[in-house]
């Protein structure tokens, strides 16, 4: 219970620290589409960035998988750029037209797990009790992941609700604020 504890305050922190950014505005571009009415929805696109997150992290402790640092952490905030993209083009939020984000998070949850690998990597390798070690630091990171969408979706109803801010506005600034400080960061890490 010891390794689990420790692995959840990780993957926890992984999400919740101020050294997670590029996380947090993946997160926000992911939610920034939906109302607090859709809650069902975004726990779905969540849980579904932590499974591509997890199988990354599992593939790349097992030394199945390996990449270098430096496109990782370029290929991060590309990911974050092509979400906010994506929802800076969208002209509506039927839950049909928004199930690209369900890839996005999946697909783009692999990408993010290579992120935090290399340094986990060594950790859980040393670990006698590495599915616990996993399964905590995935239950952290799912965690902090509500916690993030739980704030984002409180402020959209407060905004929605107690102001005259519609909903297409609110998404393509928000949207656009975030493909602005992803897009710095990719050309921050340009890897060559």
């Amino acid at each position: 219970m010891q390794d689990f504890i420790f692995y959840f305050k990780l993957g926890w922190e992984h999400i919740i620290s101020a050294d997670a950014l590029d996380h947090q505005l993946f997160i926000l571009a992911l939610v920034a589409i939906y109302s607090y009415t859709n809650l069902k929805q975004v726990l779905i696109l969540v849980t579904a960035f932590t499974i591509g997150h997890s199988a990354t992290l599992l593939l790349s402790v097992l030394d199945i998988i390996r990449f270098e640092n430096k496109w990782v952490e370029f290929l991060i905030p590309c990911t974050i750029v092509i979400t906010a993209l994506s929802n800076l083009f969208r002209k509506n939020f039927s839950l049909k037209s928004v199930k690209i984000n369900y890839f996005f998070a999946l697909g783009f949850g692999l990408i993010h797990g290579m992120g935090f690998a290399n340094s986990i990597r060594i950790m859980l390798a040393k670990d006698q009790q590495l599915g616990w070690g996993l399964f905590g630091f995935n239950m952290g990171l799912e965690a902090g992941q509500i916690f993030v969408v739980l704030i984002i979706l409180l402020i959209t109803f407060i905004i929605f609700n107690y102001t005259k801010i519609k909903r297409m506005s609110w998404v393509l600034f928000i949207s656009a604020g975030v493909f602005s400080l992803a897009l710095k960061m990719a050309l921050e890490r340009i890897p060559f």
